[in-house]
C-alpha cells in the first residue's frame, strides 16, 4: 500500500515539481501513518494523567466508591438492546427506562456516558472489570456498525435511532437533538480508546467520522448552520480531539464545520446576548472553541471561550457554582426572581468545569481555579445522593425545596451520564505541571506519581474540616522543582508554610500561588494552612438576599421533612410543583451578620444562628452533606425596622 502511495506521489513531483506537492505529501503520509497532531498553542501547565493520581479517605474518594459501585450494578447488555435493534441483530435484554427507553428520540446518549464513565473509572481505580465492560461495549458496537449498512444505513453510520432522525435535523424538522446523543457515542469511544488502550474503539471512531463526513459534505454553509440550531452537544470538540490523536486534517476541518456561528460571532465581538439561550448546548460548543484555539491558534477561538467563561462563572452563576434556570440563561439583574426548583442544571457545571480546566491549563490563575472548586464541592459533590449515588438534575435552590435524585434504572436523565462521569474523575485537576513545577490546586486527600521525575507527593488532608493540608514526599533523588500552591481568594488571612518543622519565608496572600523553589528529597514535609472564616455573599444584583460560605462551602440551612414525597423520581421535576413551608428569614445589620452565625462545639463544618433568625434560628451545614431534607442556601435579611413593620405584633 506505502509503495503505490510513494509512486503516485513521485509522478506527481515529476510533473509539477512543486513545494506544494511535498506539503500534501507529507501531510497525506502523517494520515496515512496516523500520526498524532501536536496542538499549535502550548498550554503554560498540563495536568496529570487520571492513573497518576490516586484518591485517599475522604468525601471525594467515598463519592467515586459509590459511583463504581453503581457502575458496576448496571447491565451493559440493557444499554446495547436500542443498538442490536436498530442493527437488526437479536437481543433479549430488557431496554432501560427514562431517556433510555425504546421510543425515545434520545436513546444511546446514556452509553456513551456509560463507556465514558468505565472508561474514566477504570484509568482512577484500576479495576479490571470495567476495562472488561469497556471492551465488551466496544466490541458490540464494531458488530452495529458492521450490519448497518445491509439495513439501508450509510456506511460507517452507528446509533440506537435510525439515521432518518438525521435527515429531520438536516431539513430543520422537529427531532430531540440527534447530534447531540451522536456525540456522547464518539466521546465514550475515544475514552475507551485514551483510557483503556482499545484500539478497536479507535477504528469504529474513526470509521464512524467518515460517516460524518459524508454527511456534512452534502450541506452547504446556509444548511449547516440551519442545523446547528437544533443542539448538537459538542461534536466540535470530539472531532477536534480525534484530529489530535489521528492527524488527519479532515477531522479538523469536519469540527470546525460545526462552528455556530450565532453564538462565536457574538462571543468573539465581546456582546453577552445570551439570555433566553438554552444553556447546556451552548457551554460545549465553547469547550470544543477552545480545543479549537489549541489545535489552530486561531485567536477568534480563545476570545470565545474566555469571554464566555467570564460572562457565565462571573456573572450568571449562583452561589454553588451552577447557572440558569429551567435550564435557560436569564437576565443577570433577574436573579432575584429565579430562585425555583429548576436552577442549576448539573450537566451545565460539569460542562463549566471541563472549559475551567482547559482554560486554567492555557494560563494558570487562582481566580479561574477557585471557580473550580467552588462548583466541584457546592455543585458536583453535591449532586450525588450518600446511598444509592443518584444524581441530581436541577440543583433546586428555591428555600424550603430539596434534592430530586435519579432511578437507578428509570430515568437516565443527560444529568445521569453526566452524574456517572463526574464521580469518575475526580483526580484529574488536584495537580498540574509544566517541566519544572507542580501546580496543587485542590485540597484533596490524594497520592500523586510523577514517574518522569521519579517523585511521589502524598497530600494528607481533612479540607474542609481542618485549615491544615501536608503533603509528603517521597523521590528516587533530589528533585528539583517548584511547588506552587493555591492561595485562594476565600482566605481568611494569608497561608501559612512549613518545612520539615521551620516555618517558610513564603508569601501566601489571597489570589496567588505560592512559589516554593528548592531540592525536594525523600522524607520532606511541606505543611500549609488555609486559614477559612464565615463569609457572606449576597445573590447577585439584590443587597437583602445572602448565602453563607465557610471558606469556599457553601452552608444549607436544615429545615426538616416535612412535606417530603421522597427523594427519588424517574421524572426530574416529578416534585416540582410540591408545596413548600416558609422558611426563616434573618433579622439583623447585613453588615454584622456574620457576627451572629457561631460554630457547634464537637460538630465539624456545623453553624447555628444566634438571636436572628424568625421564628426561629437556624442550623447550617455543607450543602454538600445537605441531603433528603428540606434545606435553603440563599436567605432574606431584614432590618429590626423593616421586620418591625412589616410583621407587627411579632417583633419576638
Amino acid at each position: 500500500m506505502h509503495e503505490i502511495y510513494f509512486l503516485e506521489m513521485h509522478m506527481k513531483f515529476r510533473r509539477f515539481g512543486c513545494v506544494l506537492c511535498f506539503a500534501i505529501a507529507f501531510m497525506n503520509l502523517r494520515v496515512c501513518f496516523g500520526q498524532a497532531a501536536s496542538p499549535v498553542i502550548q498550554g503554560q501547565a498540563q495536568p496529570f494523567s487520571l492513573t497518576s493520581v490516586r484518591l485517599l479517605d475522604g468525601p471525594f474518594r467515598d463519592a467515586m466508591l459509590l459511583d463504581e459501585r453503581y457502575l458496576l450494578s448496571l447491565d451493559p447488555n440493557r444499554f446495547l438492546h436500542t443498538f442490536r435493534i436498530n442493527a437488526g441483530l437479536p437481543t433479549t435484554a430488557k431496554p432501560y427506562g427514562g431517556w433510555e427507553k425504546p421510543d425515545c428520540e434520545l436513546r444511546g446518549h446514556s452509553l456513551g456516558h456509560y463507556l465514558s464513565a468505565c472508561s474514566l473509572m477504570y484509568a482512577s481505580t484500576g479495576n479490571e472489570e470495567l476495562k472488561r465492560r469497556v471492551d465488551y461495549i466496544v466490541g458490540e458496537l464494531a458488530k452495529c456498525q458492521e450490519v448497518l449498512p445491509s439495513k439501508g444505513y450509510n456506511e460507517g453510520y452507528l446509533s440506537a435511532f435510525p439515521e432518518s432522525f438525521i435527515d429531520r435535523v438536516e431539513q430543520g424538522k422537529t427531532v430531540w437533538a440527534p447530534w447531540y446523543t451522536l456525540h456522547k457515542i464518539m466521546a465514550g469511544l475515544l475514552d475507551a480508546y485514551e483510557h483503556c488502550g482499545n484500539k478497536q474503539a479507535l477504528d469504529v471512531l474513526v470509521k464512524n467520522a467518515d460517516w460524518v463526513k459524508f454527511r456534512i459534505d452534502k450541506l452547504d454553509e446556509k444548511q449547516m448552520q440551519i442545523m446547528l440550531r437544533t443542539e448538537f452537544g459538542g461534536m466540535n470538540e470530539v472531532l477536534t480531539n480525534l484530529y489530535a490523536v489521528t492527524g488527519n486534517p479532515e477531522h479538523l476541518r469536519l469540527a470546525r464545520a460545526f462552528d455556530h456561528r450565532q453564538i462565536f460571532d457574538m462571543m468573539a465581538k465581546k456582546h453577552d446576548g445570551l439570555d433566553g439561550y438554552h444553556g447546556n448546548t451552548q457551554i460545549p460548543k465553547v469547550i470544543g472553541a477552545e480545543r479549537e484555539y489549541e489545535m489552530t491558534g486561531n485567536d477568534n477561538y480563545r476570545d470565545i471561550a474566555t469571554f464566555f467563561w467570564e460572562r457565565v462563572a462571573m456573572y450568571r452563576s449562583y452561589v454553588i457554582g451552577g447557572d440558569t434556570d429551567k435550564e435557560h440563561f436569564f437576565g443577570v439583574d433577574k436573579f432575584s426572581e429565579h430562585l425555583g426548583t429548576e436552577t442549576a442544571e448539573t450537566c451545565n457545571t460539569y460542562n463549566m468545569l471541563k472549559l475551567t480546566r482547559q482554560l486554567f491549563a492555557l494560563e494558570p490563575t487562582v481566580r479561574t481555579m477557585d471557580f473550580y472548586e467552588r462548583g466541584l464541592y457546592n455543585h458536583i459533590l453535591a449532586s450525588q445522593d450518600p446511598q444509592k449515588g443518584m444524581f441530581t438534575y436541577y440543583m433546586s435552590l428555591k428555600p424550603g425545596h430539596f434534592k430530586t435524585y435519579s432511578t437507578p434504572e428509570d430515568s437516565f436523565w443527560c444529568c445521569v451520564g453526566t452524574g456517572m462521569e463526574n464521580h469518575a474523575k475526580y483526580g484529574d485537576t488536584i495537580y498540574f505541571h509544566d517541566g519544572n513545577s507542580l501546580w496543587v490546586n485542590l485540597f484533596i486527600a490524594s497520592e500523586l506519581h510523577w514517574k518522569e521525575k521519579g517523585l511521589t507527593v502524598t497530600q494528607e488532608t481533612k479540607f474542609p474540616e481542618s485549615e491544615m493540608t501536608t503533603f509528603l514526599f517521597k523521590a528516587d533523588k533530589p528533585v528539583e522543582l517548584t511547588v506552587r500552591i493555591r492561595c485562594p481568594q476565600w482566605l481568611s488571612s494569608a497561608a501559612e508554610f512549613t518545612l520539615n518543622g521551620k516555618k517558610l519565608d513564603v508569601s501566601g496572600v489571597a489570589g496567588e500561588y505560592a512559589a516554593i523553589r528548592r531540592q525536594w528529597r525523600a522524607g520532606d514535609k511541606l505543611q500549609v494552612k488555609l486559614p477559612m472564616s464565615i463569609h457572606l455573599e449576597t445573590l447577585p444584583n439584590t443587597q437583602t438576599i445572602v448565602a453563607f460560605l465557610y471558606g469556599p462551602i457553601v452552608l444549607a440551612g436544615q429545615l426538616g421533612t416535612e412535606g417530603m414525597p421522597g427523594s427519588y423520581a424517574p421524572n426530574q421535576s416529578d416534585f416540582n410543583k410540591v408545596v413548600d413551608p416558609n422558611v426563616p428569614v434573618l433579622v439583623t445589620d447585613i453588615n454584622n451578620i456574620t457576627a451572629h452565625i457561631e460554630p457547634v462545639a464537637g460538630k465539624p463544618l456545623e453553624f447555628q444562628t444566634k438571636g436572628i433568625g424568625k421564628p426561629k434560628d437556624i442550623t447550617l451545614i455543607p450543602f454538600y452533606r445537605t441531603h433528603f431534607q428540606r434545606y435553603s442556601v440563599y436567605w432574606q435579611v431584614f432590618t429590626e425596622e423593616r421586620w418591625n413593620k412589616e410583621n407587627p405584633g411579632n417583633s419576638q
